[in-house]
């Protein structure tokens, strides 16, 4: 496991926010996530930004995971994940949508990197939240990770405690936030 620099995580986050385009802007946050995910054992970048033959899906990030006991053994093989760096949260429409890729592609779980989280209550279950618990009955995850969240973290070992106890949350409360 790997030590995670903050100086470095700010620096990806400053390289967002001075993205003159939303691609700029997004890029950034793949190259983040790219880097906190591979200092976790047995996870490897496989794929990047890859738009499906149809023209009608993005991939932004797809992970190999080789599940060594170190690492994220509990989770598939593959890993997607979407990156939204917004400067509001993320809403309905969008988790409905990131829910449908994992669907249309037989995938039971995803990670949604969103800096401002999303929206609606995680109590109550409303806007984004209710999509994520919705998911839940189709056999879906999704696991939201925000900016607060990656800012916290120092070590990779600390990401794959964060990503189990949000696995939990969704099981026993319906959401990862």
């Amino acid at each position: 496991m790997g030590s995670i620099s903050q100086k470095d995580v700010q620096g990806y986050f400053l390289r967002g926010a001075a993205g003159v385009t939303t691609t700029d802007q997004g890029r950034a946050l793949e190259d983040l996530v790219c880097d906190l995910f591979e200092s976790i054992p047995g996870i490897e970048v496989t794929e990047r930004n890859v738009v499906n033959p149809f023209r009608t899906e993005e991939i932004d990030v797809a992970f190999w995971n080789n599940q060594p006991r170190r690492g994220l053994w509990f989770l598939p093989t593959t890993l997607l994940v979407e990156c939204k760096n917004w400067n509001r949260p993320v809403g309905t429409a969008e988790v409905a949508y990131f829910v449908r890729k994992l669907q249309n592609r037989g995938l039971d779980l995803g990670f949604l990197v969103a800096t401002r989280g999303v929206t609606g209550s995680a109590v109550e279950l409303t806007d984004a939240h209710f999509e994520i618990a919705s998911a839940l009955g189709d056999g879906v995850r999704v696991v939201v990770l925000d900016r607060d969240e990656i800012e916290s973290l120092a070590h990779s070992d600390q990401l794959v405690r964060l990503v189990k106890r949000k696995l939990c949350m969704l099981a026993v409360q319906g959401t990862s936030s």
